[in-house]
């Protein structure tokens, strides 16, 4: 069960980390109308990773034998798969596609969190991240029955939120002396994690050590 709890924190923080667009939405509403705009803007996103991590475990389950007696070679795919994404990652710019909001546009948190939540469902793609950490990370609770697929979605909401909520916070503490720079530091080193963690995967899975 602590297990789940974990690697459910893990994998939240680690889907929701990468500077993409609703990250930036989350900055530009940080820095135009304060931290609580910024933080439910990351609330809508963490409901539908969430939505998208609750599809994708169910989808696991109909392959379980195969991940069980595949599993140190999933792992090692999963891996190199998120190489791959952390270096992307760490290449992207978040500054591309900047385009600050007016400081005098008000906006409801309600309308912050629908329009996050929206924008998010509709980027489908995310569920092969999903995909690639679940394998990475052996996380399969739906095996282990209803109570720990609802632990390990709480999990990953949890952590999720905990992104959310630090990038809001620190953004927010910055924002009369805010380098947008400092954006492109911090997408290098969400990437270098991804990196770090994926090269001791393949470690891992070399040696034959599950985690």
């Amino acid at each position: 069960m602590i297990e789940t709890i974990v690697k459910g924190c893990v994998i939240g923080i680690l889907v929701s980390a990468p500077m993409g667009p609703v990250n930036m939405l989350c900055v530009q509403r940080t820095l135009n109308r304060g931290r609580w705009h910024g933080f439910f803007t990351g609330l809508g996103a963490m409901v539908s990773d969430v939505v998208y991590a609750f599809i994708t475990l169910l989808g696991m389950s109909l392959v379980e034998d195969f991940l069980r007696k595949n599993e140190m070679l999933i792992q090692l795919i999963g891996s190199l798969i998120l190489i791959v994404f952390g270096y992307f990652v760490f290449r992207a710019n978040p500054l591309k596609g900047w385009t600050p909001v007016t400081k005098n546009e008000e906006t409801h948190y309600f309308r912050d969190f629908i329009t996050s939540f929206v924008f998010t469902l509709s980027n489908v793609t995310i569920i092969f991240v999903f995909i690639t950490l679940y394998a990475r990370f052996t996380f399969t609770p739906v095996t282990d029955g209803n109570g720990h697929l609802m632990l390990a979605l709480a999990s990953i909401a949890i952590g999720a939120l905990v992104w959310w909520f630090f990038l809001s916070s620190f953004i927010s503490m910055l924002r009369k002396h805010f380098n947008r720079k400092g954006l492109v530091i911090l997408n290098k080193i969400v990437g270098s994690i991804l990196i770090i963690i994926s090269v001791v995967g393949i470690l891992f899975s070399v040696f034959g050590i599950t985690i």
